[in-house]
């Protein structure tokens, strides 16, 4: 949470995250008393009727209070690790947009495995401007107009969905008519979507208990009933073909995730197929020393820096997110750790099938643009002079990398 303090004579400076938000604009006070204070741009998209944070108010409130007075307008969350935004016509949902990476309609595709890595990381670089991803996909063929509805249908839903594990977070309400390229007619019901949500929270939990992990080896049994489904039967068959974990074979079902789930859980219960642990991806040799070296850059300055700036891991894990290829798939289902360290071990599981020494490049340079971020962060929250010992011990880890991959190299 940022907290400031208006100083004498009325003067306010707002942390540098929201400084950075709004940019260079007119603020108005839309609401005050005692215990708050609500600043809107002005000219901004409407008119800001209701804000707050999330707690004794929650997701289920807010979406049956706008149905409910079929209100038009664009519902913001701000939560940890990114915002969303629900877009409502009369009530009624008509769109939704996120900043999670996973909630972006190529990851959807390739969840409903509809593309693969390499055909949407070509897409990526085409889409831009007027030429949406979605566009360059359906014009390059490799998905049909019909798999692009279905797949921004699934899209609205995962976050609609996903909005219903957040029990902290802000909300604003912006009354505004809807332009309409922001109306996607998608058949939608405010009140279905809450119940499926809440089901689906209730339910995953359960499927998650019987599959230990997203992470787990799911093994044939060999046992084969005659009243499987074609679903389940499409889903054996890609066990039997060596898919070697949970996260793939829900991805190769082409189910989206929840359904898969369900499948995979009820193949389980039945003895169909059994869930080994993952194995444990080894952080050793070169590779596992560049990592050490890196981290321990990570975990000085999330020490440091956090002392200054409470949010600076969201904003850190905001970054990682965002990153382009082929640094985004580097850090893939990554997450900081609490110290500001990274997690080793996932991040050479998605090296793996690389050469050893495209593995060691390209680590190195992900990890240091991390930290060449991070470093930009620390002049900002420190300033100069106080953040120069740890630009220092950045510049000593640059080196002493280099001098791995060189090492590496010569051998």
């Amino acid at each position: 949470m940022n907290e400031f303090r208006v100083e004498k004579g009325g003067r306010l400076t707002l942390p540098p995250n929201i400084a950075r938000t709004l940019g260079d604009v007119s603020l108005r006070v839309t609401s005050s008393s005692a215990d708050h204070l609500l600043l809107a741009k002005v000219g901004g998209k409407g008119v800001v009727q209701m804000a707050g944070s999330l707690g004794d108010i929650g997701i289920v409130d807010l979406l049956s209070f706008f149905n409910m007075f079929r209100k038009a307008g664009l519902l913001y969350f701000g939560l940890t690790g990114g915002s969303k935004t629900l877009y409502f016509q009369k009530g009624e949902l008509v769109y939704a947009s996120s900043s999670f990476v996973e909630e972006e309609i190529g990851e959807v595709l390739y969840s409903l495995g509809k593309v693969d890595r390499e055909v949407l990381q070509g897409a990526r670089q085409l889409a831009g401007g007027d030429l949406s991803l979605g566009k360059v996909l359906v014009e390059q063929n490799v998905i049909t107009a019909k798999d692009l509805w279905a797949a921004t249908r699934s899209q609205v839903e995962q976050i609609v969905y996903n909005l219903f594990t957040f029990q902290e977070g802000s909300f604003a309400f912006i009354d505004t008519p809807l332009e309409e390229s922001q109306v996607v007619r998608l058949s939608m019901n405010t009140q279905n979507l809450i119940m499926e949500g809440l089901r689906r929270i209730d339910e995953r939990a359960v499927y998650l208990q019987k599959i230990k992990s997203l992470d787990a080896v799911p093994m044939a049994t060999g046992k084969m009933p005659n009243d499987l489904d074609s679903v389940s039967q499409k889903m054996v068959a890609l066990v039997h073909a060596g898919i070697n974990d949970v996260r793939e074979l829900l991805r190769r079902s082409g189910s989206g995730e929840f359904d898969a789930l369900r499948l995979l859980s009820q193949l389980v219960e039945r003895g169909v197929i059994v869930m080994e642990e993952a194995p444990t991806v080894a952080v050793e040799g070169v590779l596992g020393e560049v990592v050490t070296i890196f981290n321990g850059v990570l975990v000085a300055m999330h020490r440091v820096v956090s002392a200054k700036n409470p949010n600076f891991r969201d904003e850190v894990s905001s970054f990682l997110r965002d990153l382009p290829q082929p640094f985004s798939y580097v850090f893939r289902q990554t997450s900081l750790k609490a110290d500001g360290s990274v997690d080793g071990g996932r991040i050479l599981a998605n090296l793996a099938g690389l050469e050893e020494g495209d593995k060691l490049r390209l680590l190195s340079e992900a990890l240091s643009e991390l930290v060449y971020m991070e470093c930009i962060a620390a002049r900002r929250e420190l300033g100069a002079t106080e953040s120069g010992e740890l630009v220092k011990r950045v510049q000593d880890v640059s080196q002493r990398v280099q001098a791995l991959i060189g090492k590496h190299d010569d051998e």
